[in-house]
């Protein structure tokens, strides 16, 4: 039967097939395949046994949480107390976009700006908006769970675990405590588990505990800033980095205002500690 796997502790895989759980160990061959399970996999269980017999092939995998076959990354963005990093928010959307998962945007905690502030964080909405990504600051964000896999990344403090309670209640998580839903402390998690919400499964993880560039080249991060893609075309050279070249139409879409400043400047700065 194909089920997917849902939660792992040591060597039990937990494998959700329907409304059915059943918790199986992993056949030797996979060792010697050099190929281990992931939470997220779909696979072929022997049910009579509760052998994992064969993984069906990944749509993404990530190491930093272990998981497979993310739809979908909400990056939870608070505005204050963290401030608002747009170095995170790029950072995290290059890798994501790398590893082929959508990335969704949620900005926290607009309550608590004034005036000027809050047209400062409007302005970044509107930019990225512009470009293509969905950007929620409301609970409107409840219609994007239904039938997809997804984690949630984003600074500590940034209102992860309220977000949650604002969408499932019956999770009751407790902010900034160790979690009775999902058995988690504060920074610390035992393993990974998908949990049932929304109509769509969420990854109980720490998020991208690893976010840094180790994976990609120079070339990878450039290709990740989607609005660059828009006017590569038209530099003057094939394989442009937008850096050091003359006649670089994303350089001077970031001199007109097209492209954010901020945006192009993280972008420099990303590729310079490759």
């Amino acid at each position: 039967m194909i089920g997917k796997i849902v939660k792992q502790i040591s060597n039990d895989y937990t494998v959700k097939v329907k409304d059915k759980l059943y918790v199986c160990k992993a056949r030797g061959k996979f060792r010697d395949m050099k190929l281990t399970p992931m939470v997220g996999d779909n696979v072929l269980i022997d049910v009579e046994k509760c052998y994992i017999m064969d993984i069906e092939k990944r749509q993404n995998s990530l190491v930093r949480p272990v998981i497979a076959n993310v739809d979908q990354a909400v990056i939870v963005m608070s505005t204050t107390i963290p401030s608002f990093s747009l170095d995170l928010l790029d950072r995290l959307l290059a890798i994501i976009e790398f590893n082929n998962i959508k990335p969704i945007i949620y900005v926290s905690k607009l309550d608590l700006l004034n005036d000027s502030e809050l047209e400062i964080i409007k302005t970044y909405i509107n930019y990225y908006q512009s470009i293509g990504y969905s950007v929620y600051t409301d609970l409107i964000i409840k219609e994007i769970f239904k039938n997809k896999v997804t984690v949630f990344v984003g600074q500590s403090g940034a209102g992860k675990s309220t977000l949650l309670n604002k969408l499932d209640s019956s999770l009751n998580l407790k902010t900034g405590e160790v979690s009775q839903a999902l058995g988690r402390g504060r920074h610390t998690t035992r393993h990974v588990e998908l949990i049932e919400c929304l109509d769509g499964l969420i990854a109980d993880t720490p998020g991208f505990s690893k976010i840094d560039f180790s994976e990609m080249s120079k070339s990878d991060i450039r290709d990740n800033f989607i609005e660059f893609n828009n006017y590569r075309d038209t530099c003057e050279y094939k394989d442009c980095m937008h850096n050091t070249e003359t006649n670089c139409s994303v350089k001077d879409k970031v001199n007109d205002g097209t492209i954010l400043k901020s945006r192009y400047d993280n972008y420099l700065k990303f590729i310079e500690k490759r």
